[in-house]
């Protein structure tokens, strides 16, 4: 199936009053561009999400924001450092003695200074943390899959159409190209009798002039390649998968072909669907850089 590059998705898990959010959104992107942001004491799991990231997709610019909630009533202990309190009233006393002043510490005032009381959060298990994140993080990426699949099937419906419209445009360029010619012969003879009344016209002469000019305007070739590309990428997109660089490579061959039958046309028929075959090549070209 075909999927787009443009996506979002969210999950949350809690387990044992500790919850877990995720959420990703990306946007198209060359390569695989993943940006994570978690809280930092959870940074070491930054890996093992990058590598479970890649069983969901391939291309595109993500970025993740994941969020946690510890729900239990006792979050952290109070911490009291016994020796650090000792030291600052010694070094207070001497101070005093020093300085020749009244030492007035207090219980009060001691414990203002720095970390002397301090909250120290409570162990957790990291596997059980890591299995939480999983399985947020695993819900997010199902939601967010399945909304660059639904987005990937409405692109590949409209690049269908789009194909289609494009054989019209060739397969009329290929009809009138030879009417182009038995055009011009027909112009050529009737210019020459206009100029030579009694003379008799050299058919030799007259059908080299005529190869000579549709050895110019042929664009059989282009014609053979562009029906080629287009029924190539129809079917590469009835197959789906991750192709989104392959269709692009072949939408930049069909613009090459499209180029080259505009620069060769002498008609006007040919001018005006050629132009609206290169616009529409353009437009098939900007949707399939969102194709993953």
């Amino acid at each position: 199936m075909i999927k787009s590059m443009t996506g979002f998705g969210r999950g949350e898990f809690s387990k044992s009053e500790r919850k877990f959010v995720v959420e990703m959104k990306s946007v198209n992107h060359r390569y695989l561009d993943v940006n994570i942001k978690l809280p930092k004491k959870f940074s070491f799991y930054e890996a093992f999400l990058r590598n479970l990231l890649k069983e969901y997709t391939s291309r595109g610019k993500i970025d993740i924001f994941i969020t946690y909630e510890d729900l239990s009533e006792k979050k952290t202990d109070l911490m009291y450092n016994e020796a650090l309190a000792k030291q600052y009233y010694d070094y207070i006393e001497k101070m005093g003695r020093d300085l020749k002043i009244v030492n007035d510490v207090t219980t009060t005032s001691l414990i203002q200074c720095p970390e002397i009381f301090t909250m120290q959060e409570q162990n957790f298990d990291e596997d059980e943390i890591e299995q939480i994140l999983k399985s947020a993080f695993e819900t997010a990426a199902v939601n967010f899959v399945n909304t660059k699949i639904s987005e990937g099937q409405n692109l590949k419906t409209d690049l269908l159409d789009k194909l289609d419209k494009m054989m019209e445009y060739v397969e009329f360029i290929e009809v009138r190209s030879p009417q182009i010619i038995a055009e011009y012969k027909e112009k050529i003879y009737e210019r020459i009798k206009e100029l030579l009344d009694t003379v008799t016209v050299d058919d030799n002469r007259l059908m080299m002039e005529v190869t000579l000019f549709a050895d110019k305007v042929c664009v059989d070739e282009e014609i053979v390649r562009l029906k080629s590309h287009i029924s190539g990428m129809q079917e590469t997109l009835k197959m789906g998968g991750a192709v989104g660089r392959k269709l692009d490579f072949v939408a930049q061959e069909m613009n090459r072909e499209a180029n080259t039958i505009l620069s060769k046309s002498s008609d006007l028929q040919i001018t005006d669907i050629g132009i609206e075959l290169k616009t529409l090549i353009e437009k098939v070209r900007e949707q399939i850089q969102n194709i993953e």
